[in-house]
């Protein structure tokens, strides 16, 4: 009777020293395909990672790791269905929420990225990645304050956030708000410095001095953003529009001319005919009060 008995304890006991090292080799193949993938390495780290599934398919590592490599290379839905699995077989651990969620709003599955940030919130509230999310599923929503108010939160935990402080930049220039644009921008220069911030950072710069009349200012935020993408006709665009404003029309007509050098559709974009079309009627009025004030005198 005992052998009996000591038959399927024996067996469990085989059973859970293989499952050990299973799990064990596939920790060691992960471990190996995350060096491979912080040396950019992605090919030889997807391979490492398919290896360690195929020795333990419960390995909540190896498919974060293979969805990294997925998504690197394109493969979004397959990308998308091991980090499912990965935070599955974590209990959903915060980072790999935070992460999941950062995929499906990607790829524009918005209701499910808004789920994933709040689950992430709900048991990491002190992190800024997720306050981050947080604050990116709202602005995709369209919920402006609410979103602000996330990546203040964001920004609470850790001040200098490159991503964090463009998008809260873009909500104020959405907003109107120059004066906070211009303090969350320069907040950003001194953190990454001015050479190392995004064009799209020096655009927002540029466009508030602009509205503040800080003409000579605004020129060099779109002059430093061309520096950094000379091909992008939008950029001379701005310039045009600019020295238009301020009354310097051969600076403008050649920063026009080079916009079209470069897209000859670009005019068509953003309601640049309406923007220059305004300027050339108000500068006109500007010039026809300036003549009547003269003959007056």
């Amino acid at each position: 009777m005992c052998a009996v008995l000591l038959v399927p304890a024996g067996c469990r006991s085989i059973r859970r020293i293989g499952e050990s090292r299973q799990s064990i080799a596939a920790r060691r193949l992960s471990g190996q395909g995350f060096n491979a993938m912080h040396s950019d390495r992605w090919d030889v780290a997807e391979t490492l990672f398919a290896d360690a599934l195929e020795v333990s398919a419960t390995d909540d590592r190896a498919h974060w790791g293979l969805s990294e490599s997925l998504w690197q290379r394109g493969e979004y839905d397959l990308a998308i269905e091991h980090m499912e699995q990965a935070v599955r077989l974590s209990a959903s651990d915060p980072k790999r929420v935070q992460r999941l969620g950062r995929m499906y709003l990607n790829v524009g599955r918005l209701e499910e990225a808004q789920k994933q940030s709040q689950i992430a919130l709900a048991t990491s509230r002190s992190s800024a990645d997720v306050w981050a999310l947080r604050g990116d599923c709202l602005l995709a929503a369209g919920q402006l304050t609410d979103a602000l108010a996330a990546y203040h939160r964001a920004l609470a935990i850790q001040p200098d956030y490159p991503e964090v402080q463009l998008q809260t930049a873009e909500i104020y220039h959405r907003e109107n708000r120059y004066g906070r644009l211009l303090a969350t921008l320069d907040r950003l220069q001194d953190s990454v410095g001015a050479e190392a911030t995004p064009v799209r950072a020096d655009v927002l710069q540029g466009i508030a001095m602009r509205h503040a009349g800080r003409f000579a200012e605004a020129q060099k935020s779109f002059a430093r953003a061309i520096g950094k993408d000379p091909t992008d006709a939008s950029l001379h665009l701005e310039v045009a529009s600019l020295m238009l404003e301020s009354g310097h029309l051969e600076e403008a007509k050649l920063a026009l001319t080079t916009a079209l050098s470069i897209d000859p559709n670009s005019l068509q974009q953003d309601n640049w005919v309406e923007r220059f079309k305004e300027q050339q009627e108000r500068l006109a009025l500007q010039q026809q009060v300036a003549e009547n004030q003269t003959n007056l005198r």
